[in-house]
């Protein structure tokens, strides 16, 4: 009987049969390879070697013939994104002969070469391997971030190739034959191949490790080890044991055992530390002296065997193996021996036969025979050392083991097994309930071993179960749908899931070969027999496990059966192509092979395809026990796939028809059931079943069927005409309905009834909250209502009435439910039914609430609603921190705990946090959790609402930190665009950079580009807006055109003395051009990012001039007059920096970029030099290869060295590096040990070299360093003729490399109290007897300078600028009293006497910023800091004629008086660099003003020209320090004023210290400030150095190349708003908030960005301030890092316009914004809203089309009029108050309301979410957040719901009076009532929340007499009074008095 019943339902239709064919093979045939073989045959060998690097590639070419036939193979895999994203492709790894192709493609897109590759020999092997690496070297856990490369590898013989997916190409050589590799979790993993003659030569040699790993194609081959019981660990050396399989996840590997023939299971993991040990250790606590040295000259053998061969050849020591070559049980060996050494064999290339070296010469020298097995060898390991260790030569290193493998599980041993049976095939398969099987396909016996494992409960090991044994020839796993596909010995395809049968694949297009005969396999749902265990059903075994884990049904069957459809089938398999093997498994897709050798590939077919089954499905499995859950997907499988399969329609039907089967219903007979297959398709289905001829009893069901409403509402269904059903036709006699049928009680799933109903319930709760779902929920409550009903579940059938009152009607067909039967009511089951809505209602009014029921997995949205709300709502933040909430209730199949009820009653609304924090708390979760706007779109509108609200909240005052996805979901693009750009590097040029460099001007192009046309000048012109400044600045600075030479030709001048004249004045106008190049290296500071395929374009320095009138050219060149030799060359330098400052830090630079842009001709090689440097300054340099480095400084260029140093170290500033160190040192003979080769070093070299190691060490207050340093500022000069020429510059470095090194550390110098520091420094400063010189150097000055003579007395002129900075630096910051009194300037004219005036500057300086905090923007503190007696008697600087004294020098006072102001100035400068500080600028603008009269006054010569020039350099210099990157129009006048003047005392100097000021005051355009950080100012001590060259080639008092330090004291502060919309810089409002500090309190500014910031650590918070933008906070009080980051993208902060509003560019005073608009016309109401207007308040197009289709009124409007003028009004409302989403609530809320006036509600789902709405708004929590917010943005508008509520009563309340009184009171006492009437008193029950009867019977509500006790009985039922109003008059007796 049974056999018929499987012949019918096994069949299972796969889909999408096509042909296949592997992608390569056809590449192939086109890949240009052969020719390439012959070419390459023709090259030299040598350049063959170097082509591609394999090793042994001579020998190979000659081996290949090129016509030979190439064995293929292929594999394929799932697609793999570069990204990690899911794809639809599959990819293929095609491998013929010397190519591998890798392509992709899939059914809809065509395939695709991805890569190709060519090797030199044929590729062995060629796979996919990802491999890791771990980002912290140190430490080797797993879960450390790691980077993974995905890679493809090919194995030749020799050696192996890998390819990254980014490029990389590795290439390893193999030391060893390789058999097999294979790919692991952790990399690769190598088999190594035995060859005959590597067997042991005599007995008790141990064998070498047969598997080896390699973790990344850069570490070396490893052997690998295993763990043996507990503790044995040994290297895996057993020839016999074979890799057959390797798995990922779980990592896990399979072996065969030739000599045993059984499959092992072992753990595949990395070496702990401990088991590293154990296998070294064991190696190197060798037993004898003479066995140590043998194992060494192995070492040495092998290391001069491989050197140079292949990096990866290294000698693998020591191995110990795991099992004895002899198996005999026997030997003792196999359990007692302790690990132990090996001697090692020679594991060489004269042993591998790859290069066919057969010669054991190099093995003669191992002492074999040294190695016997002694009991002494044993105790040894165990000792704790051993006399042999100092034995081992320094050279031998051991390889670290990296990978281990743990035994898990071998197969049962049986009698019967066969020799050869390895598995060919094995693969993990995971069955439809979740059981994970490793199947392994055994061919010679035509067996497919199933093995069930599952992971421990600690996760920690794998548990392996017993062996199931399926006839099969093939198999291969369906990954996608829990299944495999098995092919039997006669030819079928059979699919299982697990090891349970779920049915034959029907294959359309190939004819199956058993559809002839009866075919006799097993049922389907049943086990097959297990092979351990014929005599016991297959459960017990598995019982043993897991209890609850029971595995398929325990029916044994007859196994001879088997046997005899082997026989029957084999005579029809000569008729026909049958299925030779099945391979190439991709998710549900798989390739046959025929045996005419063909292949087509077919599809498995889906479990299921609608959400909705899907669902259902996975609810029901869950709450099942896993072995009726395998046999209900079984039949569902067969079912659904039967071939000629059901349409996607009636999918739902054909669920429903299967379910109510398996739980006994006959659905033939149940009338709906019957009459599903025309609802949803227009054919009529073929059944599932073969067609049951069902005459009984049908003539009731029809007619029953007839008469149902369910049938009315097909008949209203659209597709009804499908209907084949005609009822007036058909005639039936009446009979009573009452003919019920019983359910039959021994089907699968009739226990679980209840358990499926109430999971079934909970997804359609679940189904509730998303509203795309709407079809699937009324198809879910049609059965749902049944199975509700025939259990008998009244608050059930309550409850979907109200939910849809026209589905459920009063007379039903039930069925009847035997209650004896066994049915189940499972723990988790509740009475009352839970309500989603109904749970946030309670919330929302307040009252407690009991966790809510949910199913983790398949209810994840109710989850999430039900979180937020309690979040948001409740206020209750523990609610999202633990999974285990007070809020829900998991569901779990086994029996549960019941939750611990809380103490404090939920509902109370906890004031802990402030409500703007739950928000915020509220979106930070839910984007945790993955929820997106699209997710929100899709939630009713009620339930949505919460969620909405605190978006809202957040949306007005979000914080600038957080991550994209939830600015995203707050609807700030502004935001997400930011936190996206900050989290990737930008690789591209910044589109706004592009923009002036994109448009070809003219006027460059034919004259030289003067370098500055790269600036961002839309930034710019936002800035400075109201002039031309810029242009101005441009035209200053530019260095590239001829100036022009105005000489008028005097009558008595002769032509010839003309021209001298001329040159003469080209001469001066040179000087100031000179300098021009540092100015325009400030201006142009980081402003451009270079194209890596183009050199950097350098603006030649032009020294030609043009002479009016007729524009001749005047060239220095000409011989006339004398110029100064090299006059150009400092000038270059430069230029060089100036152009290489551009490059931005963020910019693609390569070492090779850098080499690339070396000049050709010699010439440039000082433009070069400063690019050098430049590059050090903006970070680059440290790219560049050491290698070049070296080769810059051996050619010994003077300028590049300088340049070199001074960058590097720059880059590397404060690190101590030490390769840095070792190349500055050579250039300092002091760092030098005494011995060394004396280097004749430049001294200018000398100098930068000093400085670098200043920069290197600074701030790190290193002894070493501070010492020599220390003894170096007064280094005498000598010996003989060195160091006598421009020693103050040296002596300046020295000191100001000192002050780096100990910067800011004050009377801290740990560990240097010995060295006396200060009073050194002060000795230094103020003269004295020099000390003895110390230290190593003391030798060198034994013999005295030949050119100097000094005496014993320090020379102060030398030593004191160096020695007074470097006690500035030393102590700044620290207001010291006692270090600064030191330098104070003398009181008396005798002391003066004996100080250079210029001095007397440097000390001012240098005490101003040791009293960091005295110094105070005024000219009264300025005017302090002079001494009494210069203050009384000096000139004053306005004195017109010259006051007479005798007794004093009035020039010393004079010169006195205007260098200690100077000082003070420029200290007052450092003190306020970059703060644009208003007090300080009048200030020091005051004494530039003073400088400049008394420059022209008649007192000037006192002074001296120079100093007044020098000094108003000084103040020229602070002023710009102060406004720096403001470009101030007052300060660029005066530098304006100061190019000009060109003539007199005007040099060198001067005017670069003017044309550093013009560059400062524009720094970096604009963009870039100064910081006053100590570092900063120890830079700009460097570089604004108060002593200015005299003529272009002066480096005596200071190396002008410092001057271009300040790049280290610049920092950006410029912030920019870009529209988000428009991606262009615009105008906005920020406010910056101050901390308060000792000065100031805490203060706020209103500046308009773009705008320069303050120093960051002055600020508190700034602020977009909004009535255009929307309002963005950025807290510095968090930390700086995010404000920092965005500063140094270029200062780009994201705003986004509010609607209508315009920009401050379009609209400054902001009168043409819409909003202003409509106030200003008298009719202020929303009509005066035009829809057109509304393309200015939002770009939205969806917001763009909805005015345009429904707000835009026609002519023949009528009725529809005020629905128009309605939708412009919500339109009006949602864009003015920034929250468009509300526009479809407002509109489904309306069009609720519309559809209850008009009495058609036929759900009442939105009726529900109107309640929703109400509740939130009058709900506690709402109403104070309402108080708490000063702005209360209204959410939704305030007059709207009142309406809405108003409405909906109005309506009820009417229903009430016309007649729907008399129904809801029958509805009350449970009697039937009016169908008409049914929806709308499901509206009311809803919307007044009336309790269902049977909970009014419990409340025993009957014979009540007033309406104060009907208050108290409704107080647990939770009845709103004004509900309880309108029931009043029926509960207590009279009907016909109202409430109205």
């Amino acid at each position: 009987m049974s056999n018929i019943y499987e012949e019918r339902v096994t069949m299972i239709a796969a889909g999408d049969l096509q042909e296949f064919v592997p992608f390569g093979r056809d590449h192939c045939k086109h890949h240009p390879n052969a020719l390439n073989l012959q070419l390459r045959q023709l090259q030299p060998a040598s350049e063959i070697w170097s082509s591609d690097g394999a090793a042994g590639l001579v020998g190979s070419l000659q081996e290949v013939t090129i016509h030979e036939k190439h064995k293929e193979s292929w594999q394929l895999r799932k697609g793999i994104s570069d990204i990690g994203e899911e794809v639809e492709y599959d990819e293929e790894l095609y491998v013929a002969g010397n190519m591998v192709i890798w392509s992709r493609g899939s059914k809809s897109q065509a395939s695709a070469v991805y890569k190709a590759f060519t090797v030199d020999s044929p590729v062995l092997q060629a796979l996919w391997c990802d491999f890791t690496i771990p980002q912290d070297k140190s430490d080797k856990i797993e879960d450390s971030k790691q980077i993974v490369e995905k890679c493809i590898c090919m194995l030749q013989s020799s050696c192996i190739n890998i390819h990254s997916i980014e490029g990389k190409d590795f290439t390893a050589s193999l030391p060893f034959q390789v058999a097999n590799v294979w790919s692991t979790k952790y990399g690769l993993l190598f088999e190594r191949s035995s060859s005959s003659h590597e067997v042991p030569l005599s007995p008790n040699r141990e064998p070498l490790p047969t598997m080896f790993s390699m973790l990344h194609p850069l570490n070396e081959i490893t052997p690998m080890v295993c763990l043996f019981g507990s503790s044995r660990v040994q290297y895996v050396a057993d020839y016999s044991m074979r890799i057959v399989f390797i798995n990922a996840e779980p990592s896990i590997l399979m072996t065969y055992d030739a000599t045993q023939s059984l499959h092992t299971v072992w753990a595949l993991r990395r070496v702990k530390p401990e088991e590293q040990n154990a296998v070294l250790r064991f190696s190197e606590q060798g037993g004898t002296p003479q066995h140590v040295a043998t194992s060494t000259s192995f070492t040495v053998h092998l290391r001069n065997l491989s050197k140079g061969d292949s990096p990866m050849a290294s000698p693998f020591q020591n191995y110990s193996s795991i099992h004895s070559q002899s198996r005999s049980a026997s030997s003792p060996s196999i359990h007692s021996r302790s690990p132990s050494i090996s001697n090692m064999a020679a594991l060489s290339r004269s042993h591998s036969p790859a290069l066919g070296v057969h010669s054991f010469s190099g093995v003669q020298r191992f002492n074999f025979s040294s190695y016997a097995q002694s009991p002494k060898r044993h105790s040894a390991c165990h000792s704790p050392s051993s006399a042999t260790e100092s034995f081992l030569a320094p050279e031998t290193e051991l390889i670290v083991p990296e990978l281990c493998i743990d035994h898990l599980w071998t197969e049962p041993f049986t009698t019967m097994r066969e020799k050869n049976s390895q598995a060919s095939k094995v693969f993990i398969t995971t069955d439809l309930c979740g059981q994970k099987f490793l199947c392994y396909l055994v061919e010679s016996q035509l067996q497919l071993r199933c093995v069930k494992f599952q992971q421990s409960n600690d996760m920690s090991q794998l548990i392996f179960g017993t062996v199931t044994n399926i006839p099969a020839k093939d198999a291969a796993p369906i990954e996608s749908i829990d299944t495999m596909l098995v092919l039997e010995g006669n030819g079928n395809l059979v699919l299982f899931t697990g090891i349970v049968r779920v049915g034959k694949v029907f294959i359309p297009g190939l004819l199956a070969p058993s559809l002839t005969m009866s075919n006799q396999m097993p049922r389907p749902s049943t086990p097959l027999d297990s092979v351990n265990s014929p005599s016991k059903p297959l459960n017990k075994h598995l019982g043993l496990l897991d209890e609850g884990m029971l595995s398929p049904v325990p029916e044994l069957r007859d196994s001879s059966k088997l046997l005899d459809s082997y026989i029957d089938d084999c005579t029809f398999q000569q008729l026909t192509t049958f299925v030779h093997s099945v391979r190439d498994n991709v998710q549900n897709r798989v390739t046959l092979e025929l045996s005419n050798g063909s292949m087509v590939r077919i599809t498995i077919p889906e479990v299921a395809t609608s959400e909705l089954v899907k669902r259902c499905l996975q609810g029901i499995k869950y709450i099942l026990p896993k072995e009726i859950d395998v046999q209900m997907l079984v039949r569902w499988y067969n079912a659904y796939n039967a071939p000629g399969g059901p349409s996607y329609y009636s999918e739902w039907s054909l669920f429903v028809t299967c379910l109510m089967n398996m739980m006994g219903y006959n659905t033939e007979r149940v009338a709906w059931t019957r009459n599903l297959d025309f609802e949803g398709s227009l054919s009529p289905v073929i059944a599932p079943k073969k067609a049951r001829p069902s005459e009984t009893g049908s003539d009731e069901d029809a007619e029953y069927l007839l008469n149902s409403d369910y049938h009315k509402n097909v008949e209203s269904h659209p597709l009804a005409k499908a209907l084949c059903l005609d009822p007036l036709e058909v005639k039936f006699p009446k009979d009573n309905a009452s003919h019920k049928h019983c359910l039959d009680s021994t089907t699968l799933l009739f226990p679980h009834i209840p358990a499926i109903f109430y999971v079934l319930h909970l997804i359609y709760e679940e189904l509730k909250l998303n509203c795309l779902m709407g079809e699937g929920i009324r198809s879910l409550a049609v059965l749902l209502v049944q199975l509700a009903r025939d259990l008998n579940l009244e608050a059930y059938l309550d409850y979907y009435y109200r939910d849809y009152p026209i589905l459920v009607k009063t007379s039903r067909q039930t069925c009847i439910i035997d209650p004896v039967c066994g049915m189940q009511h499972p723990t988790f089951f509740s009475v009352e039914p839970p309500s989603i809505f109904q749970w946030l209602s309670s919330c929302l009014k307040g009252e407690s609430v009991a966790p809510y029921p949910y199913l983790p997995g398949i209810c994840e949205r109710s989850k999430l609603v039900v979180l937020s709300v309690a979040l948001y709502i409740l206020g209750d933040e523990r609610a999202v921190l633990n999974e285990a909430s007070n809020y829900l209730s998991k569901i779990t199949s086994g029996p549960r705990k019941q939750p611990t009820e809380l103490e404090e009653p939920r509902g109370s609304f906890r004031h802990s946090t402030s409500a703007s924090s739950l928000a915020e708390k509220l979106v930070l979760w839910m984007t945790s959790v993955g929820f997106t706007l699209r997710d929100l779109e899709s939630l009713p509108f009620g339930v949505a609402l919460p969620i909405r609200d605190a978006i809202y909240h957040c949306r007005q005052q979000p914080a600038s930190d957080w991550p994209e996805a939830v600015c995203l979901l707050i609807g700030r693009q502004d935001l997400s665009k930011q936190a996206c750009e900050g989290n990737l590097p930008k690789s591209k040029v910044s589109d706004t950079q592009m923009i002036s460099s994109d448009m070809p001007s003219t006027s460059e192009t034919e004259e030289d580009d003067d370098g500055m046309n790269d600036m961002n000048q839309e930034v710019m012109s936002l800035i400075w807006s109201e002039d031309l400044r810029l242009q101005e600045v441009r035209r200053l600075l530019q260095s590239a055109h001829p100036v022009r030479v105005n000489v008028i030709q005097m009558p008595e001048v002769s032509d010839h003395e003309y021209i001298e004249e001329k040159e003469n004045r080209l001469l001066q106008l040179c000087q100031r051009t000179m300098a021009l190049p540092l100015g325009r290296g400030m201006f142009t500071l980081f402003s451009y990012h270079p194209v890596p395929t183009e050199p950097l374009p350098i603006p030649k320095l032009n020294l030609t001039g043009r002479a009016p009138p007729r524009n001749t050219t005047v060239d220095l060149n000409s011989g006339n007059i004398d110029v100064p030799p090299n006059m150009a060359c400092w000038a270059n330098f430069h230029n060089g920096v100036a152009a290489g400052l551009k490059i931005a830090p963020a910019s693609q630079i390569d070492s090779a970029w850098i080499v690339y842009n070396k000049p050709k001709n010699a010439e440039l090689a000082n433009e070069y030099a400063g690019f050098l440097m430049a590059l050090g300054l903006n970070g680059h340099l440290t790219k560049l290869a050491t290698l070049n480095m070296h080769d810059y400084l051996t050619k010994g260029h003077e300028m590049t060295s300088i340049g070199l140093m001074l960058g590097v170290s720059a880059a590397k500033l404060g690190t101590m590096n030490m390769s840095v160190t070792r190349l500055l040192s050579i250039h300092i003979p002091a760092l030098l040990p005494p011995t060394s080769t004396e280097l004749d070093v430049p001294h200018n070299v000398q100098v930068a070299a000093v400085i670098g190691i200043g920069l290197v060490y600074q701030g790190t207050a290193h002894r070493h360093t501070a010492e020599v340093l220390l003894s170096e500022i007064g280094r005498p000069p000598g010996p003989e003729m060195e160091y006598c020429t421009d020693r103050e510059s040296y002596s300046l470095a020295a000191g100001l490399a000192l002050g780096m090194v100990c910067l800011g550390h004050g009377s801290n110098l740990i560990g240097m109290s010995d060295l006396n520091v200060p009073e050194q420094l002060y000795q230094y400063m103020v003269g004295g007897h020099r000390r003895f010189q110390t230290g190593m150097h003391r030798e060198k000055h034994k013999s005295p300078s030949y050119q100097i003579k000094e005496g014993d007395t320090i020379n102060v002129d030398v030593t004191c600028p160096g020695a007074t900075l470097a006690l500035a630096m030393i102590y700044l910051k620290t207001n010291n009293r006692s270090i600064a009194d030191w330098l104070r300037a003398p009181d008396t004219m005798y002391l003066l006497d004996f100080v250079k005036p210029e001095f007397l500057l440097l000390r001012t300086l240098a005490r101003c910023l040791i009293l960091w905090n005295d110094i105070l923007p005024s000219s009264k503190w300025i005017d302090s800091n002079v001494p009494q007696i210069v203050r009384e008697n000096s000139v004053s600087l306005h004195a017109t004629e010259m006051p007479s004294s005798e007794d004093l020098n009035l020039e010393t006072l004079a010169q006195a008086h205007v260098y200690i102001m100077a000082g003070a100035c420029l200290a007052l400068g450092f003190r306020f660099a970059g703060s644009e500080n208003l007090a300080a600028f009048n200030c020091l603008f005051a004494f530039a003003k003073d400088f400049m009269k008394c420059l022209s006054s008649a007192t000037a010569s006192i002074a001296g020209h120079y100093n007044l020039e020098t000094c108003l350099s000084v103040v020229l210099l602070s002023l710009s320090m102060v406004m720096a990157g403001s470009g101030n129009l007052k300060v660029l006048q005066l530098c304006r004023f100061m190019h000009k003047k060109t003539g007199g005392e005007m040099n060198y100097g001067f005017h670069m210290a003017h044309h550093m000021a013009l560059g400062l005051l524009f720094l970096g355009g604009g963009r870039y400030s100064l910081s006053t950080s100590n570092s900063s100012i120890a830079a700009l001590l460097c570089a604004l150095y108060p002593h200015f060259p005299v003529h272009s080639t002066d480096n005596r008092y200071h190396l002008q190349a410092l001057r271009h330090l300040y790049v280290l004291a610049a920092e950006p502060r410029l912030l920019v708003p870009v529209d988000v919309d428009t991606e262009t810089p615009c105008y906005a409002l920020l406010e910056v908030t101050y901390k308060a500090t000792q000065w100031y309190e805490e203060t706020t500014e209103e500046p308009m960005a773009p705008t320069l910031l303050p120093e960051l650590h002055l600020l508190k918070q700034i602020r977009v301030k909004g009535p255009r933008y929307w309002e963005l906070l950025i807290d510095l009080s968090k930390g700086t890092h995010h404000l920092k980051s965005i500063l140094s993208k270029d200062g780009v902060l994201y705003v986004k316009l509010r609607a209508g509003q315009l920009s401050y560019k379009e609209d400054p005073m902001g009168w043409r914004s819409l909003l202003a608009q409509t106030v200003t016309h008298r009719n202020a109401d929303a009509r005066a809203f035009k829809p057109e207007a509304i393309s200015a308040f939002t770009s939205d197009p969806a917001l763009l089309s909805f005015a345009d289709y429904f707000c835009k009124p026609a002519a023949n409007m009528g009725q529809k009029q005020e629905m128009f003028g309605l939708f412009s009004s919500i339109l009006y409302e949602c864009v003015t108050q920034e929250n468009p989403e509300m526009l479809p609530a407002y509109i489904a809320i309306d069009q609720a309301v519309r559809r209850l006036e008009k009495r058609e509600m036929t759900e009442t789902f939105d009726l529900w979410q109107i309640k929703l709405v109400l509740e939130f708004f009058n709900s506690r929590s709402h109403q104070e957040r309402m108080r708490k917010t000063s702005h209360p943005g209204f959410f939704m508008n305030s007059e709207f719901l009142p309406v809405m509520k108003c409405s909906i009563d109005n309506t009820l309340d009417q229903w009430l009076q016309a007649g729907g009184d008399v129904c809801l009171h029958s509805y009350l006492s449970g009697q039937p009532t009016d169908e008409s009437q049914l929806s709308m008193l499901a509206c009311f029950l809803i919307y007044h929340s009336v309790p269902t009867p049977g909970q009014l019977l419990a409340g025993g509500l009957e014979g009540r007499r007033s309406f104060s006790e009907l208050l108290l009985k409704f107080k647990p039922l939770k009845m709103p009074v004004r509900a309880l109003l309108r029931l009043a008059p029926l509960l207590l007796g009279n009907p016909q008095s109202m409430v109205s």
